[in-house]
């Protein structure tokens, strides 16, 4: 897709392109608001696999077409620089929750897409939990999941997959830290793996009391040309 030498930025008109077509070039997102790319298209699962290589997410109300967004900066934790609090380490070694890996992945997106406080609307549509569960069932999705000593779902998160690289969706919890132990859990597991990056997408003061820090898109897209392309460990089901 060629740029407009009329129109230096975007949004642009996806509508009528074929999945696997590339997407404009991230350096055209607006600067305001921070990102928007391109506006259109579908969910089929190549279209959204080559934007998440090229640094681009889905990301739309209900009532808009789909909008694909790469901010820039971007925020990413490295899984050495994981963050634990010393209470949180110690509410962890005492906790009797139980981690499992993509045993319940239409659980964990339906938790994610519930309404929040001060956020009566969400993102995740049915058709977004579609589309990830699609990408699930072809092996890219991946779900993690908390549950307490009554075995009943407090929290989890889920995100993509593409080589030695996660890309972080969205998590929830029900009970107080129980998505900062599925998070910290989780890093420690694919560390472990040789993941070398975790796309968090956006800042929250959440992610970076984790350890996540805001990096240029320039130097975000040169990590994915490198990691993005190797093997993909198949070891997530850890039920």
């Amino acid at each position: 897709m060629t740029t407009p030498s009329f129109y230096p930025r975007g949004p642009y008109l996806i509508d009528n392109t074929p999945p696997d077509m590339p997407f404009p070039e991230v350096e055209y997102a607006l600067e305001e608001p921070n990102g928007l790319l391109a506006i259109g298209g579908d969910l089929h699962p190549q279209r959204i696999l080559n934007a998440y290589r090229q640094g681009i997410f889905p990301w739309y109300s209900a009532h808009q077409p789909i909008l694909w967004w790469s901010p820039d900066p971007r925020l990413v934790l490295f899984p050495e620089e994981l963050h634990v609090s010393r209470s949180m380490r110690k509410f962890m070694r005492q906790s009797q929750w139980n981690l499992t890996m993509d045993t319940a992945f239409e659980q964990v997106t339906h938790a994610c897409s519930l309404p929040r406080p001060g956020q009566p609307e969400t993102w995740l549509s049915p058709e977004m939990q579609d589309a990830y569960l699609e990408l699930h069932r072809l092996g890219y999705a991946h779900s993690v999941e908390v549950w307490d000593e009554n075995e009943k779902l407090i929290g989890g998160l889920y995100g993509i997959a593409i080589g030695s690289v996660f890309f972080g969706e969205s998590m929830f919890s029900f009970t107080t830290n129980a998505s900062k132990f599925a998070f910290i859990s989780f890093v420690e597991q694919i560390s472990g793996w040789g993941f070398k990056l975790i796309d968090c997408q956006v800042e929250t003061t959440h992610l970076n009391s984790l350890g996540a820090a805001n990096i240029p898109r320039e130097k975000f897209i040169t990590f994915l040309d490198q990691w993005c392309s190797e093997p993909v460990p198949n070891k997530w089901n850890t039920k």
